[in-house]
């Protein structure tokens, strides 16, 4: 029955939400076909969101913790179901939800289901190998962020990179970060900031939400985008359990934006400790170096060579001149002897020589043929003799040859004196 109220006599806010309430009370109990976009179990209730599985609607439901743990088929997110439930409208609210008193599970979801399929084929192009991951710089004079307008996520990134290193400059370019133009406005802010040559790296941010709000952060014309940029791109979606393909493609994933403020700009605070640790690192160390040479040097100098390098030279040249004057000793003795034995040699010559013979008186006989004449009857007068002496010769006339005996020269008797006419 229609309500009859017209511009006099209006109906009150409480009576169209009790009339809604009634209405929307007369459908019953349905049955109805989604997807578990979003599970909260509390204690004793469960709080779910169900999912048209072709337009971009959704609806509240609530049903007991027993019915859901009753499943034969675990109920998960992102699992297609079939609900048996009541649709509700709370007045109070304003708010429409189902009350469900049987859930059967119809298999995984086919939203779950596409994004491991475009997973799996991604992975097959090796889209995800990790040789692809570029290094983030380590101090980026430019950071581009790609996020919602006025989100907390822009400002948990902003707050916190100023915080740790005040003079970075942050790009910000807003885009959709749900609904069906969000993929198409993430891509062109993310191709605007890879064509900025001062951005060195690319943040794309955005706070949790339910699996089709981040459905954008899983399309494939996003996540080849990303894979084809230049610059470094580091994916901040949701909270840590959440995970978009863009987590698999991008070069760094951070399980929050303030996370990934904190991966991308370093604390100056903590730069600053590290260079004084490592000053003080180096400054020992080199202070040790030094110690430590010094010590050697000292070491080396007190060694006797070196702290009287002249010594071994004395010891030499000392032991030079005594070899040189063994050497001179024994060489001038050699010659001593030689010397010696040269005129006893000399000598020995010389008295055995026919000259000294000679000067002794006696002379050398000759006949005329020039043969030595040593006994009387080898001539016979008269002759012609030559007589040599010591300073020349005589020729001499035998006219008479007389014997006499040879005394002391041999046993036999004393011969008679004998003339020879």
């Amino acid at each position: 029955m229609a309500l009859q109220t017209s511009p006099e006599h209006p109906a009150p806010v409480r009576r169209i939400a009790q009339a809604l309430g009634d209405w929307i009370g007369r459908l019953g109990w349905v049955w109805v076909e989604g997807e578990i976009a979003q599970l909260n179990l509390r204690p004793g209730v469960v709080f779910l969101t169900l999912r048209d599985t072709a337009v971009d609607f959704s609806v509240q439901v609530t049903c007991q913790r027993g019915i859901l743990d009753a499943s034969a088929v675990p109920v998960v997110e992102g699992a297609r179901v079939i609900m048996h439930a009541k649709p509700r409208f709370y007045d109070k609210r304003g708010s429409l939800s189902l009350h469900v008193d049987e859930i059967r599970p119809v298999g995984i979801g086919e939203l779950l289901a596409r994004l491991e399929h475009r997973r799996r084929l991604l992975a097959a192009e090796g889209l995800f190998e990790p040789a692809r991951k570029r290094q983030l710089p380590f101090l980026p004079a430019v950071v581009g962020l790609v996020t919602g307008r006025d989100s907390a996520a822009e400002r948990d990134v902003l707050q916190n990179a100023r915080r740790r290193w005040p003079g970075v400059q942050v790009r910000v370019v807003h885009a959709s970060v749900q609904g069906l133009k969000a993929a198409a406005e993430v891509i062109a802010a993310v191709r605007t900031l890879d064509a900025d040559p001062a951005v060195e790296v690319i943040i794309v941010a955005r706070g949790g939400g339910s699996v089709e709000d981040l459905l954008p952060f899983s399309d494939e014309a996003l996540i080849r985008v990303v894979a084809m940029t230049t610059t470094p791109v580091v994916s901040a979606i949701g909270h840590e359990p959440d995970s978009p393909i863009l987590d698999l493609v991008a070069d760094w994933r951070a399980s929050t934006p303030t996370d990934a403020a904190k991966r991308v700009v370093p604390d100056v605070s903590e730069e600053l400790t590290r260079v004084r640790q490592l000053r003080d690192r180096s400054r020992r160390v080199t202070e040790s170096f030094v110690r430590h040479e010094s010590s050697a040097l000292r070491s080396l100098r007190s060694r006797p060579v070196l702290a009287a390098p002249v010594a071994l030279l004395d010891e030499r040249a000392e032991a030079i001149t005594r070899a040189l004057q063994r050497a001179r000793r024994c060489v001038s003795h050699r010659l001593d002897r030689a010397h010696d034995e040269i005129g006893h040699h000399l000598a020995r010559t010389r008295a055995l020589s026919p000259l000294a013979t000679l000067r002794r008186g006696y002379a050398v006989v000759q006949d005329a043929e020039g043969h030595v004449v040593s006994a009387v009857e080898q001539v016979r007068p008269p002759a012609a003799l030559t007589v040599r002496v010591t300073d020349g010769a005589l020729l001499v006339d035998l006219r008479e040859a007389r014997r006499e005996p040879r005394v002391g020269l041999s046993d036999d008797p004393l011969p008679t004196e004998e003339s020879t006419p």
